[in-house]
């Protein structure tokens, strides 16, 4: 069951630039800087109530996140829903006919459990699935 938004994220060549914007002009604080190794990308948080903005940078040349900027330029990247279970989540997704890029969840940022929903499925927007920790 989908819980909320946990957070938009918007992709950026340069995550310390990008980031000055929301500190200095929008006035919110930098929760944190994050290297997600298996998702190949830098992120950096800024809360906002329940849900977050999430800068996204490539870590690595040729990432599937280097390759969109690329190809889209800098903008929003996808938006994330968190639910509590995400392995039944993804079954129910299937069973419905959704094309997934994971068929089973990876880790994310936080030591969350992460999926993404291909966006053919989904009118062309990139969707997350998140599990925050038990400990969250």
């Amino acid at each position: 069951m989908i819980k909320k938004v946990n957070h938009i994220a918007i992709a950026v060549k340069d995550l310390d630039q990008a980031a000055t914007f929301y500190q200095d002009t929008l006035g919110l604080p930098l929760s944190g800087i994050e290297v997600v190794a298996e998702q190949k990308a830098k992120v950096g948080f800024f809360r906002i109530g329940e849900s977050s903005i999430e800068l996204v940078q490539p870590a690595e040349p040729g990432s599937p996140l280097d390759k969109f900027l690329q190809t889209r330029g800098p903008g929003i990247h996808h938006i994330c829903l968190e639910v509590d279970d995400i392995e039944a989540e993804i079954k129910s997704l299937v069973d419905k006919g959704v094309a997934m890029i994971d068929q089973k969840s990876r880790w994310g940022a936080h030591h969350s459990k992460v999926a993404f929903i291909h966006p053919k499925s989904s009118n062309g927007i990139l969707i997350e699935l998140v599990e925050l920790p038990k400990d969250h």
